[in-house]
């Protein structure tokens, strides 16, 4: 009974530290710049062509960050601890340095330590958690995007009145209290090499031309999460107040979206295995073009509130559905097609904000960029039920 006990003091202890690593590296070290940027903007020391070049250097890290997580050998504690330590540091240079380039610099390096971080922490925290037998728990470290992003809209409004630099000087204060907190536990437990892929073939998975050309769309299409949520990510605060000028409303929409990224992740881990992955994939689609459109059809408080919650709730809920469809495919040799589908995932956020930021400057409104973004993924959700559906008809015709 003593052991049940301690397996499962130790599988919370992981999943809580992996969720703080988690809101460290995610919700402050790469959206910690959302709710700065309209301080920045008012500040005069960006344009919105600029922040949005900014957040696309912060996008291109991430991708460059995940490709290169299967190269390395290194463990994962010291990973995450690296990434954690590293992302305080970036955090407290944007306060420190009043200079674009290097500005692009710190942002694209952040980018690189939040990959790094996601996934090294996520493989050592999913790991402890099949050690002792908790696989429920999994939901809780996907709740840290979430918390982490409702901790930087909070407190970004706040701090953000004395100034963007004390503002970020705030986020990377805080960031090296939580590291503090959880820097014992990355050391506890046997060694993961995180982002190493399984030994062997897929077990029981057949190669299949079918299961090739639905790995192929997994790519194509997660590829399209990342431009579609990315616009609203990236400049929500500044839509919001181009629509509610003089509105005190702006400021908490962001941190909302983060709120319902937390039981959105805990709901989606425990979706039942034998529901198609595609089909839970297209509804969450669906549902982040639905509040995206919103925030254009009813630009009103309302309409922000309940955009926020549909774009909030299945944001890590398509990471979750996304590795568990690489994992139907692939089995445990999923490593390499859940590395292709982060990548074009990265691919997807890099452009949305090239693509929106000069539009919007030049028209004045998010119109345009916010209609691409959620037609983008309502397509994304039409196209999965498509494969759904000719992966359901190839299965039923009569073999020849």
């Amino acid at each position: 009974m003593s052991m049940i006990g301690s397996d499962r003091r130790g599988a919370w202890r992981a999943a809580l530290a992996c969720m703080v690593a988690l809101a460290v590296a995610m919700g402050l070290g790469r959206f910690a710049f959302t709710p700065m940027l309209p301080v920045m903007l008012h500040e005069g020391k960006l344009d919105l062509q600029e922040g949005g070049l900014l957040a696309s250097l912060n996008y291109l890290g991430y991708f460059l960050g995940a490709l290169s997580c299967a190269a390395i050998r290194v463990e994962a504690p010291t990973m995450v601890r690296g990434g954690l330590v590293a992302t305080a540091a970036l955090l407290l240079g944007m306060g420190l340095w009043d200079d674009f380039t290097f500005w692009g610099l710190l942002r694209t390096a952040a980018g690189v330590m939040s990959a790094w971080t996601f996934v090294f922490a996520s493989g050592w925290g999913l790991r402890r958690l099949a050690e002792t037998h908790a696989p429920t728990l999994q939901g809780v470290i996907y709740t840290g995007p979430g918390i982490g992003i409702a901790v930087t809209g909070l407190l970004g409004g706040a701090i953000g009145r004395w100034g963007s630099e004390a503002g970020w000087i705030g986020f990377g204060l805080l960031s090296l209290v939580l590291i503090a907190g959880v820097w014992r536990i990355f050391g506890d437990g046997a060694h993961v090499h995180a982002a190493a892929p399984a030994a062997g073939a897929a077990a029981g998975v057949p190669d299949s031309a079918a299961a090739r050309s639905d790995a192929r769309w997994l790519v194509a299409l997660y590829g399209l999460a990342g431009f579609g949520y990315i616009i609203t990510a990236t400049f929500l605060p500044v839509i919001a107040r181009q629509a509610l000028p003089g509105s005190s409303w702006p400021d908490f929409f962001w941190p909302l979206l983060g709120l319902a990224v937390v039981p959105g992740a805990l709901i989606g881990a425990r979706a039942p295995i034998q529901w198609d992955n595609r089909l839970l994939l297209a509804a969450a689609y669906a549902l982040q073009a639905f509040g995206v459109l919103l925030s254009v059809a009813w630009p009103t408080i309302g309409g922000f509130l309940l955009g926020s919650l549909l774009i909030g709730v299945p944001f890590t809920a398509i990471t979750l559905f996304a590795m568990r469809d690489a994992r139907r495919l692939r089995g445990n040799a999923a490593a390499g097609l859940i590395g292709y589908a982060t990548a074009s995932y990265g691919v997807g956020q890099i452009l949305g904000p090239l693509f929106a930021a000069p539009l919007a400057q030049r028209t004045g409104s998010f119109t345009v960029p916010l209609l691409v973004a959620a037609a983008t993924l309502a397509a994304g959700a039409l196209l999965f039920c498509w494969v759904w559906w000719r992966a359901r008809q190839l299965q039923s015709a009569p073999a020849v």
